[in-house]
This record gives structure tokens, sequence and C-alpha cells, in this order.
């Protein structure tokens, strides 16, 4: 008999999903999850001796039965977080698409304690995850009393269930003890013998009947069976060796019964093929139906051994019913019946077969009528979402706000499409996915960046080669549910060629009178789009159609304001940044005025994503101080001990593969496990060291402007607005104009404007008197740096006019000062678009004064008020009004200038 095992009063619990470990039983295991890689870290991998493990059995919160008593939640403690994380089972919370559904976990009251035969370690690539492979065996049973967690993972206070060694050799002494090992032995022997008889192995086997007690021996023979769960679980609780040999004899004896069922099948499939081979070789002499006939004469004698005699439904008979139950309407069931019937008269090795059964599984996997249920709509959890998941955006947020109370009012309203217009990196998918998360509806994002065959939309034509349904039905067949929230996405980036406009295609898509028949050429009849909420983005309005343009109702999202940039990164990407690299506030910390200092000197973007960016820079330095303080081996045996029973199995491939269910998510746990002597705190030098020299700094534009004909413009881009220099200088020439920096035709003609606006008022502007030509002997040169960036729009015009007066009067323009603005030949200044985008632009280039179209001043509603508040607006309604605020004591014509 063999040594028993002393336990300790408490054990690390690893849980097993659905799976049972045996005493005495060898199984393998690859630990992937954060909570099991950590369990094994602690109490397996850093102990020098042997380490010992409790493994416990999981139930699936759907498969819960009352076949064996489980531990009720209020068994579980835990002295440092008592939160509802402790009961999660395999759900992860995630903060980014809002699902915190938490699955209970059953855990069964009784396991089994198990050592590590083997341990290693490796890293995935190129993830970098750490991961185990561990192979246990099952010691002796255990009770537990009461569960807790150490940590990230679970510990257990416990009970041993072994006998002791002279309460063994009591019930040794027990007659129907005997009797039951006796039966017992003689069953596993038959079963022995007809598995070597039928394998041909060696009596490798029987060595375990004479050395191993057959208490124990149950134990193993029933753990290499396939048996339920349930059957599992029975066998562990048999506490008591009688009970438990009876329950191995039963299945012992059932195993065995299964072979001999199967041999006589066999026997019989083998005869019945003798007869029919040798007449089918006599008729046809064709070998090749060998396999064929081989499986129909197996099919049968399996059916008749189970005393089932009726033809199995063939594949094309699964399709069909697969098809009523898919719930489309009467016309199209009519058009899909019809193909079937086409489909069942043709051979599968006709031209068109595959094509056919192709597009019918398509019409059957369509959901027609199946549709996500919405949750109950609350306004104010709504609110609280779209606060906790975006900062700022308040005109966006509430504009959602108000779709959904409608919603909520009429739950079959036709609401609008809802474009998000805005440069990049500011946020416009993710609120797309928030939309869907608030109505509880299921969430598909299609791609249109660069789509430019109408196809992509409407799909192909079943009469091409290699056709296709298009992405809008393709989605909602990979979403499952015919009402999800459609993502459109770059909706301004499609093209359009000899293959079609995809463009024009999606205006039957987002038009609600006509999406209800909306027709694939591919699918060839007509599917009701009308409960697809479509949401849409773009960076620009400008390339859109106005067709299209006119079917949705444009949001536009600006960019951020230094102090809104400041708030996203201290509240979400600083925390994100640290998840994705493995850290946490113990190793990295990143103090408020250092993420200032980044925003200022090395980001001048309207959305967020170049600083996320550079704080990753920052991580990484952290993670390479962090790894080179700690390096990782990648495999180590725990101990090296002779076991003929995993020799056994290891040799035969018998081992068990299986994956440690993961419980909860937590990306600190390989971090938790280093210590560092105290964390790394950002500070100015290690910014320059990491991110390099700033590359922007508040004196650009007072170290630009520091000569006459050098003026401030502010332009709008698809990234947002920036700042835009405009130099000019004369030389010795014939009186041309000569324009560079890449400009499209509507600048050049501004230009043009605002040197004959000059010319016209020199004596005015007192430039020059009236017998002296203001170009007489010299050309104007006008330049728009950077040189490499095409530049067009007609919003220069009182910069150009500013930049030639300014060269003309030899006075420099204020370097504090930006304008924006068309003029047209008679000075009156017209307004331009972008304006919130032009003066963030300004705030974020430390500019003070803003100079703007008078008919642009209901525009500043829309700007920050903390962006107000640092600069000062000036309006202007004619030319003479700019001239007058864009110099230091007004306009040139008070002095007399010198040419």
């Amino acid at each position: 008999m063999a040594e028993s095992v002393e336990l300790p009063g408490r054990l690390a619990i690893l849980p097993f999903r659905n799976k049972v470990l045996l005493p005495g039983a060898i199984i393998r295991i690859r630990c992937t999850s954060p909570r099991s890689v950590k369990l094994v870290e602690q109490e397996l991998w850093q102990r020098e001796e042997k380490g010992l493990i409790g493994v416990l059995p999981v139930r699936d919160s759907a498969e819960t039965t009352t076949v064996a008593p489980t531990l009720s939640p209020g068994v579980v403690t835990d002295s440092a977080d008592r939160t509802p994380k402790n009961q999660a089972g395999t759900s992860e919370s995630h903060k980014h698409d809002g699902k915190n559904q938490q699955e209970v976990i059953h855990w069964h009251n009784r396991g089994v304690a198990a050592r590590a035969l083997h341990l290693s370690r490796g890293v995935e690539k190129p993830s970098g995850r750490v991961t185990y492979i561990v192979v246990l065996e099952g010691l002796c049973r255990f009770s537990v009393q009461e569960l807790s967690t150490r940590g990230t993972y679970y510990t257990a206070r416990i009970t041993s269930l072994d006998m002791t060694k002279p309460e063994m050799e009591q019930v040794e002494q027990d007659q129907e003890f005997i009797a039951l090992s006796r039966q017992f032995k003689a069953t596993a022997m038959e079963l022995i013998s007809v598995l070597e008889q039928k394998q041909k192995t060696g009596g490798r086997t029987k060595v375990l009947l004479e050395t191993v007690p057959v208490h124990k021996l149950a134990d193993i023979f029933v753990a290499s069976f396939e048996i339920s769960f349930e059957e599992q679980l029975s066998m562990l609780d048999s506490v008591d060796v009688k009970i438990r040999l009876s329950k191995a004899t039963e299945l012992v004896d059932r195993h065995l019964q299964s072979i001999r069922v199967a041999e006589k099948i066999t026997q019989k499939v083998e005869g019945q093929l003798s007869k029919s081979q040798k007449e089918f070789l006599l008729r046809q002499q064709m070998s090749t139906c060998m396999m064929y006939l081989s499986f129909i004469i197996q099919m049968r004698a399996i059916k008749e051994e189970l005393g089932d005699n009726d033809d199995e439904e063939d594949d094309l008979t699964a399709l069909e019913r697969k098809m009523q139950d898919a719930g489309m309407p009467a016309n199209i069931w009519k058009h899909a019946h019809r193909e079937l019937r086409r489909l069942k008269k043709m051979q599968p090795q006709q031209p068109g077969y595959n094509s056919s059964r192709v597009y019918l599984e398509l019409i059957a996997d369509l959901p027609w009528q199946k549709a996500s249920e919405e949750l109950q709509l609350d306004l104010k959890a709504a609110k609280e979402r779209l606060d906790s998941d975006h900062y700022g955006l308040v005109k966006v947020k509430q504009r959602i706000i108000e779709y959904l109370a409608v919603r909520k009012l009429k739950a079959d309203a036709r609401g609008p499409v809802l474009c998000f217009v805005g440069p990049p990196g500011v946020g416009k998918t993710s609120l797309a996915s928030s939309v869907a998360a608030a109505l509880g509806r299921k969430f598909v994002r299609i791609s249109l960046g660069g789509v430019k065959d109408e196809a992509d939309i409407r799909g192909h034509r079943r009469t091409y080669i290699g056709s296709m349904p298009g992405r809008l039905i393709d989605g909602l067949k990979r979403v499952g549910v015919c009402n999800p929230v459609m993502l459109l996405d770059e909706i301004d980036k499609t093209g359009s060629d000899v293959r079609g406009d995809p463009a024009s295609a999606l205006l039957e898509v987002l038009d609600p009178e006509q999406n209800k028949t909306f027709n694939d050429h591919y699918l060839s009849v007509p599917f009701d789009l009308s409960k697809v909420i479509f949401v849409a983005t773009a960076n620009r309005k400008q390339p859109i159609p106005p067709p299209l343009l006119d079917r949705m109702e444009v949001i536009e999202l600006p960019g951020y304001t230094p102090e809104e940039k400041l708030k996203i990164a201290m509240r979400h990407l600083i925390p994100r940044v640290l998840d994705q690299h493995g850290l946490n506030a113990d190793f990295l910390q990143i103090p408020e005025c250092m993420v200032k200092l980044v925003i200022e000197r090395y980001t001048r973007e309207a959305g967020v994503r170049d600083l996320e960016r550079n704080l990753a820079a920052l991580a990484r330095a952290a993670a390479v101080r962090v790894a080179e303080q700690h390096p990782l081996p990648l495999s180590k045996d725990v101990q090296r001990l002779p076991s003929p029973l995993l020799d056994s199995k290891l040799a035969e491939g018998a081992e068990v593969e299986m994956e440690v269910i993961p419980m909860g998510v937590n990306n600190h746990d390989i971090s938790n496990a280093f210590s560092i002597s105290s964390p790394l705190i950002v500070d100015e030098p290690m910014l320059e060291k990491v991110l390099g020299p700033p590359k922007f700094n508040d004196q650009e534009t007072a170290e630009r402007v520091v000569t006459p004909g050098i003026a401030v413009g502010l332009v709008w881009t698809a990234f947002g607005g920036e700042v835009q220099f405009v130099e000019a200088t004369d030389m010795v020439g014939k009186g041309d104009l000569h324009l560079t920096g890449q400009l499209g035709d509507v600048i050049k003609e501004s230009a043009q404007i605002a040197l004959t606006w000059v010319r016209a008022r020199t004596t005015e502007l007192k430039l020059s008197t009236e017998e002296n030509n203001l170009l007489e002997g010299r050309d104007i040169h006008i330049h728009f740096p950077a040189g490499a960036v095409p530049k067009d729009g007609p919003s220069a015009g009182v910069t150009l006019v500013t930049s030639l007066v300014s060269l003309f009067s030899q006075r420099k323009v204020r370097s504090d000062t930006a304008m924006t603005g068309e003029m047209t030949l008679r000075g009156l200044v017209l307004p331009v678009g972008g304006i919130k985008d032009k003066v963030l632009a300004a705030h974020r280039y430390g500019i003070k004064r803003v100079i703007l179209p008078e008919r642009n001043l209901k525009d500043l509603v829309e700007v920050p008020a903390t962006v107000l508040s640092s600069l000062e607006i000036i309006v202007a309604k004619r030319m003479e009004d700019v001239l007058e605020h864009a110099f230091e004591g007004g306009c040139p014509w008070r002095q007399h200038s010198k040419l």
C-alpha cells in the first residue's frame, strides 16, 4: 500500500471546468489565463521543494444540477476585496465595450490534491504572453471548508478525506470489501486481456493490478475512460472505498461490453463486405467504389445493432429544414424552394452545383426575422456610460441622448443616420460602439475606405465566377441579427471608376423609404434593412456627394483642447498604455505636469493618437528597465522522480490536453511577480531622452514673424485646424507675381485678388505716390510653407493682403495675431468654415489674438469657454478692419512708408 500524503491546512486552488482529476491519474494541462499563470508562478515555479495544489471541479452555470453538492456563494470570503469579481467565471470586464456581465462559479465541495511531476514555461510570440505546461498527478481527496482568494487566485481551507493506515487495514479485513476487490480485479483483468489481444501489446498494464492497492487502482482505471462529468463527480464523491469499488466495477464492465459490441459490428461488416465485394466486382469491375460501399454497410450494421433502420437525412434535407426555420417571407421562400428543387435534380459533379448550394446556404443563414432584444433604455445610465468612456464632446453626447430618448418613447421610430465628422483620433468609432451598447444591440463595422466597386455594396451577380454578396449582406450574416448597429466607416473615402460608384449605391441603403426592399445583386431577392441603425464616420464633408450627405445628419467632432487632452490622458490613455505593456503604477508614474509637457512640446494634433504613441514610448522604456532587472527563464523541472505510470501514459500518448479555465482578467499578474525598489517617475530629462528634443514651442510664431512681409493665417485640414504662415518678398523684375507651395487654383486666385486690391489702394495706404507704380522694376514672390503639403481654399485672402501690405510698408505684423477670412475685390471680408478647428489650432500654437469675419461670430458658440477666455477675438467686416488690428499701432496708412 502506498504511503499516505500529509496535506497542509490550506491549498491553492486550480479550477477545472467540467473536468475531474482523480487520485492516481496523471493529466497534462496548458495554463494560459492570468489567474492560473499566477498560481503556477507562485505555488509551483518559485518553490524549490515539492509543491502541492488543489484541483477543484467547476460546473458551468448553465449545466447546474443536483447530482452533487456545490459551494454556495456565501462560503467565499476575501479579506482584501469583497467585490462581486470573486465570483466571476470566464467572463471578462471590458472597460471600453461595456461588457460587464459576470458568471457565477459553481464550485464542487470536494477536490483532489495534486503534485507537479513536470513543469515548463514558455513565452508566446509576438504577444509575449507567459504560459505554463504542467504535468499533474492526483494524490488524495479533500473536502473544502472555506474558499477565499489570495491575490488573484483562490485558496481553500481543507480537510483530508483519505483513510488512515489503521482504518484502511480494518476495511481490508471486511468480507464485502474482499469480494468487491476480487470482482473488480477479475473484470479489470478481462478488459486488459481484450485490449492486449486487440492492440498486440505486452503486459505492461498488468503490473498495475499487482503493485497498486485496489482502492487506488479503481480511480486510475476510471480516469482512463471517457465518461460524463456527472459520473466523474460521482466517482470523486465516493469516499467510501466499497462504494468506489462498486462504481468502478460497473464502469469497467460497461467499457468491456462496449468493446465487445464494437467487435461484433466489425465482424458483421467484414462478412457482408466480402459477399458484396464479390458481386460488385463481377458485375461492375469498379474497385474505386469500395470505400463508399464499406461506409454504407458499416452504417447499416450499426443501425441494426441499435435497432434503428431509418434512413439518415442527407445534407440537402438538413439544408431544407434550415431554410424553413430561417423565417423568410413567403415570396422569398417560394424563390428559395424553387432553387432547392433545382439543386436536388443536379448531380454534385455538375457545373453550378456548388454555386447553387452556397447561395442557398447564404439564404438560410441570413437573419430574416431574428433580432437582438433591446435593453430597457435607461437614459441616466447611458449618459453616465458616455461620460465615462468619452471626455468632453458635450454636444455630440447630448445628440446621442436625444436619439435614445426618442427610441425609448417610440421603439419603432425611424431614426436619422448619424454621421460623425472629425479629424482622426477624436473618438468617432468608439462613439458608434457606445450607441450599440446603450441600445443593447450587436455592433458590426463595415470599412468603406478605398472602395471603388459598386459590387462591394450591392454584391456581384451570380453569373460571374467568384461572385459573392455585398459587404452589407455579409455583415448581417456575420452578426446574425437583422437589427444591429452598423458602422459605415470612412464613408468619405469611397471612390468611383468604370466598375461603378459605391456612394450612389449607398443612397438606397441610407434612405428609410427605400432600404425596406434593398436588392443585393447576389441575393437577387429584397432584404429589409429598415431595422438596422446606420452610423457613418468621415474626416471631411467635402468629398461626400451632396445627395448622400443629404440623407445623413452630420455631427462634427472638432479637436480637443490641451486641457481636454490632459484629462483624457490621465483618465483613459495612461491606464490603457500601462495595461498594454504589462505595467502598473508600481513600475511607472507619469505626473500630470509631464503629460502637459508632452502635449505642448511633442504633439500638435486634433485627436489623441500621437499623444498615446508618446506615452507608449515612455511605457516601453519602463518595460525595458523592469525586464533587465528580472530576466525570465524558459523552462524548469520541478522534480525528476521516477514514475512508471507517467512514463506509460506519455509513451502511449495518453496524456490529456485541456485549457485551464480563466478566472477573470488581470493583465498585471505577471508584473506582480516582479519586485522593484521604487517606481520610475517620468521627469523632464527622461522626456528628452526617450522622446527626443521638443518638436514644438510657444515661441515659433514670434521666431518666424521677424521681418516685414510675413503674416500668420489659420487653415482647416482633414486632421483639424492648423496655423499657416504666408511669406512675401520683392526682388528686381518686371512686375510679375510668383506663387509657390503646391497651391491650388482657388488660392492662386486669392493671391491675385489680394495684389489687385493692394495696388488699387496704394495711395490710400500711403504705400507709394501717384507718380510711382507700386510694382515698377520688381517682382513679388509669395510662398506658403511647407512646400510638400498641397494647399487650396479661399480663407487665406485676408492673410495675403496683410502680408503684402507689410512687405510694401516695411512694417512687421504682430506675431501674436492670426487671421482667417475670404476677401472680395471691394475689400469685404466674407465668412469661412472650420472656425472652431481654426480657433483651437491658434490656442494650441500659443497665439493670443484671432481676427475673424464678422459673420463668423455665431460659430464661436461651439468653442469651449476655456479657449475663448485665453484669446482676444477680433471681428472684421472690411479689409481695413483687419489691417487696423494686424499691425502694432494700427493700419499703415496713418504713416508714410519708405520704399
